[in-house]
Order: structure tokens, then C-alpha cells, then sequence
């Protein structure tokens, strides 16, 4: 750890801790009456407190107690968003031991080596997700015992997983009585796995001061803006970067919380949003595209739902269009990743934007935003030097800030800054009001005749067409300028559209050497655990495709 000078003149000020056990305590106390509503496994609505949720957390750390766990010990989680998983999130961590959330969206064997990886000592599982333990526990080598979140009458009568607990016997045989301990800010508090599409996943291992300031930063204005007037709704799983940091942010804020459990089809998600009169939601585009079919294809409208944050991929404009334009829901663009806690930016106007005409204004609303406190940028050329921020000029995007990693767990992949800089593996622009924006994955750029070409931009354009449901672009080979780009589309249902009308939708909106060289249209798109799409599986299927000739 960095050590820095001492003032001869020190603060009088109190020294508390930031740890993740204040948040729960803050809210139980300040915002007791607070509804949690959950949509549980069982299809029943679940409804109480910040005060119950507190007393249920206690009752859980108090048997974490009497398990074993020790501080530092790794406790796991496959569940959906719902009030059992958040107890869990602060019995753990607030103990003192390291929340690991796992993504089920893994393939078994990945599961396997992560919880091997993280050394689990207890893994807390959703009904749902028996099966997949079934497969998993016996190659789950430090797994102590699996916690089923259920109540006494839904647990198996057999089943091939040793060591079984009962998450409500154990919220039943232990006190509230307990008292939240006191440790150094700077201990682990939770552990993400980034979602592994090349090689083994690596953690990143965040601490309570690093949880705590994120939670600060993320709630604020030019942020996510919660506050104890809005009901969120976060659609982003929980085991996907901690839902966003939305367990914590909504909390310290004091909003009311809306769990939607496995249920994220659009008429669901609908429902839920009308009778609990969502304010504010968050999740990747792939769900959104959903929510807004089941609303636009039934002709309804939100009556309550103003704004929603989306990230984890770019926000297709047309989609940007629809949700502000045509059902009167403010969207903000974010981005961020697993090793920043997630949040780096946030998309927003500024007092000088607000004069604009509307098109110039969602120029810089489709941007990923600007850097919120706590959070610094740079790009950079393949050389290491600064680049000027123009919104043209495009480079290699470094963060740093305090919810940062600085290395992954054990170190895994070695020392990963440059100068004090982590690199994110994406090619951004950075306009001169500050203002973010993608163009690409590092590893997803194409490399045309020495000029790279970002595939965002011309997914977009693809998506703004009305035959299209959803767009993927690629690089395949070519014999004369390295890489050329090969557009692959999914129809709308009931829609044609033919490669030719396609590629003249792209005319006079990029420059002549972006236009894609070919469309195949297909089925489906590969989709990763976190709900990107999975480039990496386009460019093997399709690295034997023929190109047409110039």
C-alpha cells in the first residue's frame, strides 16, 4: 500500500470505518419503514422491511457465526434478486467474511474452478438453481455445506448434494442479538469473477472502503440518482458486478426496493413495474428490448417508470429513441466494468447542453457519459502516449480511482497497470466537455489497411433500420487491407430487408472505407454470461466467409 506524508497539523475529526455493515444499519434506522418487495421462486409476491431485513441479517451472520466462517473466509451465492440474497450480502460481508457472488450463467465446469479458485467455504443457492449444484458439489472441493434459500417444506427429500442446510432453519435457530464487528475499512468485502470469454475468469476483490465509495458515488445526481423518493427496480442480476452496487446505493438512499427474481420476461418485468410503481430500473440492452416489445406490441404505456440506467453493452440509439421518445423514460447511458465496481461514467446533460436542438442533446446522451467523481480517464496510443481529448481521436481508455482494482485475486495475470493505470481493453473518444464514448473493444476493433474501424457505430446504424431486430458486426480477413467488416443481422419477425437496401441504409453516415463489405443474416446471436455478445464465437463461425469481391 502507498504510504504518504503526515501534516504536522491532523484533523480533529472523528475515525470511523467504512464498512458495508453501516449501510444496512443506516437504512434500518433512518428508513425502517421502507419496503423491500420481492417476486420469489415460489411466483408470490414477498413484502417487508429495511428494519426486517436488518434483523434477518443479524440472525444469518449469527449462524455464519456458528458454521465457522471466519473473517476473510469466502461464502458464495447462485440466486437471484430477492430479500434472502440481499441478507446474505450483508450477513457475509458485514461479518467480516467476502461475499462471492457466482454468475449461473457460467458453464458448470467454470462454476467448478471459481468456487475451487475463490476457496468457498459455504455456498447459498436459489431452488431454482438445485440442479445446477447437483452437477457442481462434488467437484466444489472446499465447500463446507450448500445453504438452500427456501423454507423447510421446499427442501428435497433426495438429492445427491451432501451437507444440505436450510437457509430459514438457520434464520430460525439464531439470534438478532448480534453485533456487527469493527475492522479495517480496507478488507475484502465481496469477490467478482469477470465473465471469462477468453481463458479461466479472474476476481476482483473488492474492499469495504472501495464498496462504500462507490455506493457514495453512484447515488449521486450526476450519478444514478436515487433517493428515498424513488422505488428501484434493478433488472441487473445481482450476481453481475452486485447488481450495479444497487444493494448498497438504494439502501444509503433510502428508495424502496423491487426485487423481480427469474422472472425477466417483458410482461413480468411489466407487471411489476405498474403495481409497484417503479421509478427507476437498471439492466443490460438485451433485457430492454424485451420490456419494450411486451409495451410497444400491447399498445401500453409506464405510469410510474421515469428513468432507467442502461449499460453492460452500448444502448442501441433507436432503442435510446423509443424509451425517451415514445414511452417518456429518460435513459442513462452508463459504462463501466467488473474490476471498477462497476461505475465509470454516466450519461446527463450539463446547464450549457440545455439549449441544444434535440438531436445535438441525444449526440451526447448516446455517449457512455462522463467520468463521475472517483473515477479518472485517459486515452492512450499503442505507445503509451496521452491523446487529446477532441470527441475524434480514439485510443486505448485507462481508469484509475479508489473502486479500482489494482491487481486480481492471487495476482492472477500479474501486474496489470501501466503507470499506475488500469487498461480497460476498450478504444474510446473523449470529447472536450468530457464526455466518453466507446468505439470498440481492443479486441474487437477492425484493423483496416492500417485505420481501425469501430463496430458500435456501425451496429447502431444497423439497428436504426426497422427490419432489424438486432445487429453484430466483425472483422474477416482479407488478402489486401488485413480485415474487412461483415455485418450479421437478425430480422424483426414478419420484416424482410436485403443485403443491398441494408447497405444503402449506411450511405452518407460513415465514411466510405467503414461501409461493411457483406451482411449474412442469421438466427441468433452467441450470448455471454452477462448478456454481451460473444465476438469471439461470430469470428470462428464465420472466419471461413467469402467476401465479394471490390
Amino acid at each position: 500500500m502507498t504510504s504518504y506524508p503526515q501534516s504536522p497539523v491532523m484533523g480533529q475529526m472523528m475515525s470511523q470505518p467504512l464498512l458495508v455493515s453501516s449501510i444496512i444499519e443506516f437504512a434500518a434506522r433512518h428508513y425502517g419503514h421502507v419496503e423491500i418487495v420481492s417476486r420469489r421462486i415460489e411466483g408470490d409476491l414477498h413484502r417487508y422491511t429495511y428494519r426486517d431485513c436488518h434483523q434477518r441479517a443479524r440472525r444469518m451472520a449469527h449462524a455464519l457465526k456458528g458454521l465457522g466462517v471466519q473473517m476473510g473466509d469466502r461464502v458464495a451465492t447462485l440466486a437471484w434478486n430477492g430479500y434472502r440474497h440481499m441478507e446474505v450480502y450483508y450477513a457475509v460481508s458485514g461479518s467480516g467474511a467476502v461475499l462471492h457472488t457466482v454468475n449461473p450463467r457460467l458453464h458448470p465446469e467454470q462454476i467448478a474452478y471459481i468456487a475451487n479458485h475463490a476457496e468457498d467455504q459455504y455456498l447459498f443457492f436459489d431452488l431454482t438453481f438445485l440442479p445446477l449444484i447437483e452437477a457442481v458439489a462434488a467437484h466444489c472441493k472446499t465447500v463446507k455445506a450448500f445453504v438452500l434459500m427456501a423454507d423447510r417444506d421446499r427442501m428435497p427429500q433426495e438429492t445427491g448434494i451432501a451437507n444440505l442446510l436450510c437457509y430459514e432453519d438457520l434464520i430460525a435457530s439464531n439470534s438478532d442479538d448480534y453485533e456487527w464487528p469493527v475492522f479495517d475499512e480496507n478488507s475484502a468485502a465481496s469477490l467478482c469473477y469477470t465473465s471469462g470469454t477468453t481463458g479461466n475468469p479472474k476476481g476482483a476483490l473488492y474492499s469495504h472502503r472501495s464498496t462504500v465509495l462507490h455506493s457514495y458515488g453512484s447515488a449521486m445526481p450526476n450519478a444514478l440518482n436515487v433517493s428515498a423518493a424513488d422505488t428501484v427496480l434493478p433488472v441487473v442480476p445481482m450476481f453481475h458486478v452486485n447488481a450495479w452496487g444497487l444493494p448498497y446505493s438504494v439502501l444509503l438512499s433510502g428508495a424502496k426496493m423491487v426485487f423481480p427474481g427469474a422472472a425477466l420476461d417483458g410482461k413480468s418485468l411489466y407487471e411489476l413495474f405498474e403495481t409497484e410503481g417503479v421509478t427507476f430500473s437498471a439492466g443490460v440492452p438485451t433485457v430492454w428490448l424485451g420490456l419494450i416489445n411486451h409495451v410497444l406490441q400491447n399498445n401500453l404505456a409506464f405510469s410510474t417508470f421515469k428513468r432507467t440506467v442502461i449499460g453492460g453493452s452500448a444502448c442501441p440509439p433507436a432503442m435510446m429513441d423509443t424509451l425517451i421518445d415514445k414511452l417518456g423514460v429518460q435513459v442513462i447511458h452508463a459504462w463501466g466494468m467488473t474490476e471498477m465496481s462497476p461505475l465509470g461514467t454516466a450519461g446527463g446533460l450539463q446547464a450549457k447542453h440545455l439549449a441544444l436542438p434535440k438531436d445535438e442533446q441525444r449526440k451526447i446522451l448516446q455517449k457512455q457519459g462522463h467520468a463521475i467523481y472517483g473515477v479518472d480517464m485517459k486515452i492512450v496510443n499503442d505507445d503509451g502516449v496521452e491523446l487529446p481529448w477532441d470527441g475524434s481521436t480514439y485510443g486505448h481508455l485507462l481508469v484509475k480511482g479508489p473502486w479500482i482494482i489494482s491487481s486480481y485475486f492471487k495476482n492472477e495475470g500479474g501486474d496489470v497497470l501501466q503507470d499506475g493505470w488500469f487498461p480497460t481493453g476498450d478504444v474510446a473518444t473523449i470529447d472536450a466537455d468530457g464526455y466518453m464514448q466507446i468505439t470498440d473493444r481492443s479486441k474487437d476493433v477492425i484493423k483496416s489497411g492500417g485505420e481501425w474501424i469501430g463496430t458500435i457505430d456501425l451496429e447502431n446504424i444497423a439497428m436504426a433500420h426497422p427490419a432489424v431486430l438486432q445487429a453484430a458486426c466483425i472483422g474477416i480477413a482479407h488478402p489486401k487491407w488485413d480485415e474487412r467488416p461483415l455485418l450479421l443481422v437478425i430480422k424483426r419477425p414478419g420484416m424482410d430487408v436485403t443485403r443491398e437496401e441494408l447497405l444503402a441504409f449506411f450511405e452518407g453516415k460513415i465514411a466510405k472505407f467503414w461501409m461493411p463489405d457483406d451482411v449474412a443474416f442469421i438466427e441468433a446471436l452467441p450470448m455471454g454470461a452477462t448478456g454481451k455478445i460473444q465476438k469471439n464465437k461470430l469470428r470462428e463461425q464465420f472466419k471461413e466467409h467469402k467476401l465479394p469481391a471490390a
